[in-house]
């Protein structure tokens, strides 16, 4: 018993080394790589309701506080199909539907000459998921319990949703 327990906590350990390994990496790496190498980005953050009208929300390993799931948009993707793909990986969640098209926002403050599509959807199904290295954790929250550490962002976007006021022009 002893014995599993060590080997449990040196899992547990490695998995915390791999995990500040990644945050660190994205920060000192791959934001400046991308910065450098393209002029202007594009990305996705997708708010995702539940039949109960709950929103998904995502942990990053690598940045602060809860977010609306949603990544860049890879060459040959569209708006669409990379806000599916990312709702997937970030969380399980299946897209039933093609996603709503909100607006685009400027994210100039986080990273110069990034934009962000936001969209939402309400028919999904969802597929077994489990935590990794980028989302440690993924859960639906009722809009009145939004936990206290959302980003800013994240709670203007949803606030513009969900009164049907137009979505802000800068993030």
């Amino acid at each position: 018993m002893e014995c599993e327990l060590k080997l449990g906590a040196k899992a547990f350990e490695f998995s915390m080394i791999k995990r500040n390994a990644f945050r660190l990496a994205s920060r000192i790496v791959l934001q400046p790589f991308y910065r450098q190498t393209r002029g202007m980005t594009l990305g996705t953050r997708t708010a995702v309701f539940d039949t109960q009208k709950r929103v998904l929300l995502v942990k990053h390993s690598y940045a602060p506080g809860w977010l609306l799931p949603g990544g860049g948009v890879e060459r040959g993707e569209t708006v669409y199909q990379s806000a599916e793909r990312e709702i997937r990986e970030e969380a399980g969640i299946v897209a039933q539907e093609v996603p709503m098209l909100k607006g685009i926002c400027l994210n100039d403050s986080q990273f110069l000459g990034d934009h962000v599509a936001v969209l939402v959807l309400h028919k999904f199904s969802r597929q077994p998921w489990k935590p990794s290295l980028e989302i440690t954790d993924a859960q639906f929250f009722d809009i009145s319990e939004l936990p206290t550490s959302i980003s800013g962002g994240t709670r203007r976007r949803l606030d513009e949703i969900l009164t049907g006021r137009d979505i802000a022009s800068h993030w």
